[in-house]
């Protein structure tokens, strides 16, 4: 009688899933340390936006209740804004380098080991939230450079940098089901761009939302994207006092940390759900 191997099963359990994800985040940063390319193209981007922003157009934009052309109240106002937009940008790199592993095969090869399903996905946006982490300590040492400061203690600006990554650990889900969604790396490129430009800009990341008209201040106001930008904000003391918190009452702008941490654990559940839902489909 000939033996059949039985197929390999997942270690069940929490346990077992946190390792299998954990295992899969080393896989990704391992190949990240071996083409540097990747971590200094994703550096590249936001201190071009961060030098952009602060000596073309910052003596430019002017800053309710700061001197006319004044250049360091809008780098107060601007640094949250482009940290927020870099981290959420990394959102289109999860996505195509999923898409990648699928249009590879590689996906099927995870599926023949003795893992849980979602640590494949996990183990990614983990590991692309270490890349984004590290992107952010450069560009904030880059924001000092040009002059940005902090006015609150070191326990407030780290919880703020926190958020920062928890958005964009929440948008990487995003990614991830933009990224097992579409057949090439490319689309999932374009995918995952697509819809970020009109939530940054708009949005209170770049100018005041009172400028705005009425509509869009509704949206700016109630979009998790600004509710984390001024939470940002208010964590590294650099709000303005010429520029309200809301102007058309929202409960988001009123309460940014709670909306910026609400948000991203609702975005984390619901997309995450999906993308391992779709994930299940998409190797069955």
């Amino acid at each position: 009688m000939t033996d059949v191997m039985p197929a390999p099963r997942a270690r069940g359990g929490i346990g077992g899933s946190v390792r299998d994800s954990l295992v899969v985040a080393r896989r990704n940063l391992i190949r990240m340390a071996r083409i540097p390319e990747m971590i200094l193209f994703g550096v590249i981007q936001p201190v071009m936006f961060v030098v952009l922003f602060t000596y073309v157009f910052g003596g430019a934009i002017n800053i309710p209740g700061a001197p006319a052309g004044s250049a360091s109240a809008y780098k107060e106002f601007l640094m949250a804004g482009i940290f927020a937009q870099t981290v959420t940008f990394a959102t289109a790199g999860a996505g195509a380098g999923i898409a990648d592993d699928m249009h590879k095969g590689l996906i099927d090869r995870f599926r023949s080991l003795p893992m849980a399903r979602g640590a494949v996905l996990t183990g990614r946006t983990l590991a692309d939230s270490v890349q984004t982490a590290i992107t952010l300590l450069v560009l904030a040492i880059v924001a000092l450079l040009v002059g940005w400061r902090t006015h609150e203690n070191i326990g407030k600006v780290l919880f703020g940098f926190l958020l920062l990554l928890l958005l964009g650990y929440a948008f990487s889900w995003i990614g991830a089901l933009i990224g097992l969604s579409v057949r090439t790396p490319e689309a999932a490129t374009s995918g995952g761009l697509i819809w970020l430009f009109p939530l940054t800009f708009i949005s209170n990341a770049f100018v005041p939302v009172n400028g705005m008209p009425k509509f869009l201040q509704y949206i700016a106001e109630w979009n998790p994207f600004s509710a984390t930008v001024m939470a940002a904000r208010e964590l590294f003391g650099n709000t303005i006092d010429g520029i309200p918190k809301s102007v058309t009452g929202a409960w988001p702008m009123e309460h940014p940390v709670w909306a910026s941490l609400i948000w991203s654990v609702l975005i984390i559940v619901v997309f995450r759900t999906l993308a391992v839902r779709k994930y299940r489909s998409a190797t069955a």
